[in-house]
């Protein structure tokens, strides 16, 4: 009875400009409706310390999945208020963000997704159980409360994102002992524990231990440091590129500086020659795949071999658009 009740308030307060027009009603920004709904106090509270009040109230769409009150009272005894503080703001803002996906997505497109990349730059896992939707762990209990500039979901807990980085996410794990002893042997923990975002093909201790023996003693010298960071650089590419943004099966840049290629393979996704065996493991500063072959950087001579025929296919296509040509040299010319 008592769900049933704040049920009802909530929607006698999101119609409350006019019980006549929902039309009305959707004129209302989120912001504006979450607050006018008083369900959502503590949310608008810490919408305003962190500083997205009108964030929220510009144009979007935005889809926002609102816990209440309650939500936020679930929380560990002291969290809100230590949020609130000033000098956590930062850590706020990537909380709230976190509850917010960017374009307007109804309950219909909503039961439909298995993820959905958020404003924070993670990922919020979605599932549908028994006709419940659940978003991370929390449960959406009013979807679809239309404003001026999105959506509403109200969620009954309070969704957090990861705070650890990629070697800590790793770490984690329990299966990268060899590539964060990598990591660190090359000079690289303080990189992949940075801002970001990044994203890193992991090989796990069995692909390091696939690679002929001595390898990994080897590379593990400080006389092949260089050698050991070109090889962990090939395994990472800027930005945070999720299993969907692999599937149009574009070459990827590494940070080592040469392109790897992606693939299916039997409806699986490849890199190279790794099968990518978990994806999606999400990151404060990016996201991992875990692969299953250590990942090799082409040799200056396959790397001369490629720039050479890439030369050849411009001079092909140059000779074929002579225009094109003709404004370059002028272009030339003229500096």
């Amino acid at each position: 009875m008592l769900r049933l009740s704040l049920l009802r308030s909530l929607a006698a307060a999101v119609c409350a400009a006019s019980v006549l027009s929902q039309v009305h009603a959707a004129e209302k920004d989120i912001v504006t409706t979450a607050v006018e709904a008083g369900s959502f106090k503590t949310l608008a509270d810490a919408l305003e310390a962190a500083g997205l009040v009108e964030t929220l109230q510009g144009e979007g769409p935005f889809t926002v999945f609102a816990p209440t009150d309650e939500a936020f009272a679930r929380l560990p005894e002291g969290t809100v208020e230590n949020l609130l503080k000033p000098d956590n703001k930062s850590q706020l803002i990537a909380v709230l963000t976190y509850h917010v996906v960017s374009g307007k997505v109804a309950a219909a497109d909503v039961v439909k997704l298995d993820a959905a990349g958020t404003v924070n730059g993670q990922r919020v896992g979605i599932k549908v159980d028994h006709g419940n939707v659940f978003v991370d762990q929390a449960q959406v209990v009013t979807p679809d409360i239309h404003c001026s500039n999105g959506i509403i979901h109200v969620i009954d807990q309070v969704i957090l994102p990861t705070t650890e980085s990629n070697p800590a996410s790793a770490n984690n794990a329990g299966n990268f002992s060899t590539l964060l002893a990598a990591a660190k042997a090359a000079g690289l923990v303080e990189a992949l524990s940075g801002e970001g975002p990044l994203t890193v093909f992991a090989p796990t201790d069995a692909a390091f231990a696939a690679l002929p023996k001595g390898t990994v003693e080897s590379l593990l010298k400080p006389e092949n440091k260089g050698k050991l960071a070109a090889i962990l650089k090939y395994h990472v590419v800027a930005g945070r590129k999720f299993s969907t943004d692999l599937a149009n099966g574009k070459p990827v840049e590494t940070l080592e500086g040469s392109t790897v290629a992606l693939k299916m393979r039997d409806g699986k996704p490849r890199i190279g020659d790794a099968n990518i065996v978990a994806a999606d493991i999400d990151a404060a500063n990016g996201v991992i795949h875990v692969i299953d072959r250590v990942l090799l950087p082409p040799s200056d001579s396959e790397k001369k071999s490629v720039s050479q025929a890439t030369h050849h296919r411009e001079g092909t296509s140059c000779q074929q658009s002579r225009p094109v040509v003709r404004y370059r040299v002028v272009r030339q010319h003229s500096r």
